[in-house]
């Protein structure tokens, strides 16, 4: 196991980057990735971490790609700078290659407390029969202490047969561990404040849909706000005439006219 200066620097910035790219107060940090070398030079692989947050009461885990609909962060901001984790952890992969030690393909980092584990497996993820989608099935069983029933029927017969071929199976890993000390981390939501104009967060389809209900119904309300008055208005007009006194030469006028027809009765 390779332990240098340039080593530790680059465990340190990746636990400085996982402590600002979670925005809220968390208990434990668990990370994948994996760096797999193909034909022509080609390098694939792929990464995702969990987290969970604090608190008194039991918490499920939190994925990485779902922080920024969660806290309503900005999605494509939020994944350059998880991209820019991935390759940190292929910086890492490259000083091995310097120091001609043994490649890993995958590896795993625990964040617990005040302990930072990384666990370096060699399986070839080439000449695997298990996809990328069921190694992270089994990754989250050994790593998330998620009970079985958390996982549907397919999964959990995958993880019986992964869990039966290595039942007598020591994997093939190395794991170094040290201590480290929480010093404060600016998070993610700080990395939004400091942008100098507002950042635009795109809605979610939840919220456009609200938003256009509410807008209609304000609509709504006010055309019958405004239908109401002018019927009132209108009710209120034809009351008024039909109850509106008569002035002195009005009746004058009708007497007159009343006295003219018995005239033109008797003519």
């Amino acid at each position: 196991m390779i332990e240098n200066s340039e080593i530790r620097k680059i465990y340190s910035e990746l636990q400085k980057q996982l402590f600002y790219l979670i925005p809220e107060k968390w208990d434990k940090i668990y990370l994948y990735a994996s760096v797999v070398e193909k034909m022509m030079g080609l390098e694939t692989g792929e990464l995702y971490f969990y987290y969970i947050p604090k608190g008194i009461l039991k918490k499920n885990p939190v994925n990485v790609y779902e922080i920024p609909n969660k806290f309503n962060l900005n999605e494509d901001e939020y994944i350059k700078l998880v991209e820019k984790l991935y390759m940190k952890i292929k910086d890492l992969r490259e000083l091995f290659k310097k120091y001609n030690h043994r490649l890993w393909s995958n590896l795993t980092i625990r964040i617990e407390g005040l302990r930072f584990e990384i666990e370096y497996n060699y399986e070839s993820l080439v000449n695997t029969k298990y996809s990328s989608m069921d190694r992270h099935i089994i990754w989250k069983y050994n790593n998330l202490n998620l009970p079985i029933e958390y996982f549907t029927r397919k999964e959990r017969n995958i993880i019986k047969k992964y869990v039966n071929e290595n039942i007598y199976f020591s994997p093939d890993i190395e794991v170094y561990t040290e201590s480290i000390y929480k010093n404060p981390v600016r998070k993610i939501l700080d990395y939004n404040r400091e942008k100098k104009e507002p950042e635009y967060v795109q809605e979610t389809e939840f919220q456009r849909m609200e938003k256009n209900a509410k807008n209609k119904f304000e609509e709504q309300r006010y055309t019958y706000k405004i239908k109401s008055k002018k019927k009132l208005r209108n009710i209120y007009e034809k009351e008024k005439e039909k109850v509106k006194p008569k002035t002195y030469i009005e009746q004058i006028e009708e007497q007159r006219n009343s006295v003219r027809s018995q005239i033109l009765k008797h003519m």
